[in-house]
């Protein structure tokens, strides 16, 4: 048995700061690393010593082992857990932990190398009986083996992942997927296997000990996903004979077996409308999603990744698993825009109700470039699945989320959706209703009037009289606000205490009580620090108004047919042959920017010709940096 002390976690964000959580309630001292961006991150105020990592890339900090080794010896860590993603399921990092004399927080080396390549996993799962799906080599596919999904060999969060269903077009999607996963994993090979339509990704966590035993804790179903990478998870995915989820179970666990298998891990599978289940991949690590795993069967699987690397031996069976949890991922993203990463200050983060909410920002906080855009992982638990999709959405519609646009309203649609709530699930789900999820801005003018009202009220130290509404001069002539929000203006005018179809209740600078349509509606208003935008969350919605100036400052303009960068990135890749004076289609991809681990396509605005490229490949561009201009061509 060996007695762990101080624990570093090679990673940052959420997963630092939960697995910090678990690491204090054991009694361990805690070691953060940290990017020069991350300086005064959550994950680095959270822990007991902080080492820096210089520079501000994955390539230059949380991907550099032997820095972090370093740190690890320097701060008299003596264990290290990789958390997920980053360095996680690098087998040589593991074996350079061992070898410097500290404990690796995850399975055996050989284990992770068995499964680190999705093609050379295929092959131990063939061997050990577990269902697989035929490879396709792409050079001898036919039109009778479309549609293909290309996925990267060594790849994971849908990186190097396409969807190819015309066969014209698999060339170029081999290509770009072998980039795509060079430039995400250093390692450009890209195998095919068949697509299957409406299939639901299933996966079963296992945890292992190094005494011969492997748990099988239930069933997770993360088929909401968007562009590959997950949404909603939830635990156990439901509508699963009893047949079907057994051997599910019997599988993972062969998986298991099949390396020796120490720690936590999970096996995923693809299963078919029809309920045949097909092995896709085993991840030798945690999974973003393992709390819903957790609130199903009352365990900290942190807590026993470190007691198993302690070399404790697991009891004989599981706990009974009770009730059922979903699993929201709250991204700083626009759905609406292609999930576009938002960047910037967040203003406010407040999820109410009893939910869990994992998270590596705190009010105040700045989302950067170089990351995952994700928010916090929001968790619902109750006995029933219709009782905890019902909790997780209400308590992400009534969150105050200031400062960046994120998908809450996509995920509470999605959970309300009635497909979702009859556990209708596929991973196509997004693909048919993306359009209807994100479709429609409610009106804000109640919220814009509440936020008109809040900047004209006294604050609470005014006299009595003017708290009750004579606030103006002259109060036969009504007031005018304008504002932005969403794209859409508006213009409210209103008297200090009434409005056209609207009752004033009462007013200050942060709580608006209106009576609209003869229903009382509280309105909760806060600024930014710099009084720039208006943040109003009610009932109806959540609302951010930029005020718009009475006289606004002439506002530079753009060429016609200026593409500009939609966020801060890397240009990764740039169409092949392109250069100022060809001739270019409107929609055709001119050029490939990466963004917070996503990659984004900057399109042709219209048919005509490049006059223009500013852009270089490996070129760094901030937000509204000038990318290319095209020229339109002349209508007939």
């Amino acid at each position: 048995m060996t007695n762990l002390t101080s624990l570093l976690v090679a990673n940052r964000g959420e997963i630092a700061v939960r697995i910090f959580r678990t690491a204090r309630a054991l009694g361990l001292a805690t070691v953060a690393v940290h990017s020069d961006p991350d300086a005064d991150a959550l994950h680095v105020r959270d822990a007991d010593a902080a080492v820096r990592l210089p520079g501000a890339a994955p390539a230059d900090t949380y991907l550099r082992g032997d820095l972090i080794i370093k740190a690890a010896l320097a701060a008299g860590a003596d264990a290290v857990h990789p958390g997920y993603g980053f360095l996680s399921e690098n087998a040589d990092f593991a074996r350079a932990v061992l070898a410097a004399g500290l404990t690796w927080i995850g399975p055996p080396p050989e284990a992770i190398e068995a499964m680190a390549s999705k093609t050379r996993a295929k092959e131990l799962m063939r061997t050990a009986g577990v269902p697989l799906l035929d490879p396709v080599d792409p050079a001898a596919a036919t039109p009778a083996d479309l549609p293909l999904l290309l996925k990267a060999a060594a790849g994971g969060g849908g990186r190097g992942m396409r969807v190819v269903r015309d066969l014209d077009q698999l060339k170029e999607a081999l290509d770009a997927a072998s980039a795509e996963a060079r430039s995400a994993f250093g390692d450009g090979e890209v195998f095919a296997e068949p697509y299957v339509e409406r299939g639901r990704h299933v996966e079963v966590q296992i945890l292992a000990d190094a005494h011969g035993t492997v748990w099988a804790l239930g069933t997770r179903d993360c088929s909401l996903q968007r562009r590959h990478q997950k949404v909603i998870e939830e635990a156990p995915a439901p509508g699963l004979p009893d047949a079907l989820r057994e051997s599910l179970h019997s599988a993972a666990v062969a998986a298991a077996r099949a390396v020796s298998y120490e720690g936590a891990g999970t096996v995923e599978f693809l299963v078919t409308a029809d309920g045949r289940p097909y092995f896709l991949e085993m991840n030798t690590r945690l999974q973003v999603e393992h709390p819903v795993t957790e609130a199903v069967f009352g365990l900290d699987l942190v807590a026993l990744q470190l007691r198993v690397a302690e070399g404790a031996a697991l009891p004989p069976a599981p706990p009974q698993p009770t009730g059922h949890a979903v699993e929201a991922r709250l991204y700083a993203e626009d759905p609406a825009q292609d999930w576009r990463p938002q960047t910037g200050a967040l203003h406010t983060l407040a999820i109410p109700g009893e939910i869990r909410v994992d998270t590596g920002f705190t009010d105040g906080d700045t989302v950067g470039i170089h990351y995952d855009p994700m928010l916090a992982k929001v968790v619902a638990h109750a006995p029933t699945r219709a009782e905890a999709v019902r909790a997780l959405a209400g308590a992400l519609a009534g969150a105050r989320i200031h400062g960046l646009t994120t998908n809450r309203e996509l995920l509470v649609r999605s959970l309300r959706h009635p497909e979702f709530a009859a556990g209708q699930l596929d991973t196509g789900f997004y693909d048919r209703h993306l359009d209807i999820l994100t479709d429609g801005t409610p009106d804000a003018t109640p919220a814009a009037l509440a936020a008109a009202l809040a900047e004209a009220a006294p604050g609470p130290d005014a006299p009595l009289a003017t708290r009750l509404g004579g606030w103006r001069n002259v109060r036969s002539q009504p007031q005018t606000r304008r504002y932005t929000a969403a794209g859409t203006a508006y213009e409210v005018q209103y008297h200090p205490v009434n409005h056209p179809g609207i009752r004033v209740v009462a007013a200050t600078p942060d709580l608006v009580t209106l009576e609209v349509e003869g229903i009382r509606r509280v309105f909760h208003v806060k600024h930014n620090s710099n009084n720039t935008e208006i943040y109003v969350d009610s009932a109806l919605g959540a609302h951010t108004f930029t005020p718009v100036p009475r006289f606004p400052d002439p506002q530079d303009r753009t060429e016609p047919g200026s593409l500009l960068a939609p966020m801060p990135g890397t240009v990764v890749r740039i169409a092949e042959g392109l250069a100022p004076g060809s001739p270019v289609t409107a929609g055709q991809p001119l050029l490939w920017l990466e963004a917070m681990k996503m990659e984004h396509r900057i399109l042709a605005p219209a048919s005509g010709t490049l006059t223009a490229l500013h852009a270089a490949t490996g070129q760094q561009v901030e937000f509204g940096a000038l990318l290319a201009v095209v020229q339109e061509e002349p209508q007939a």
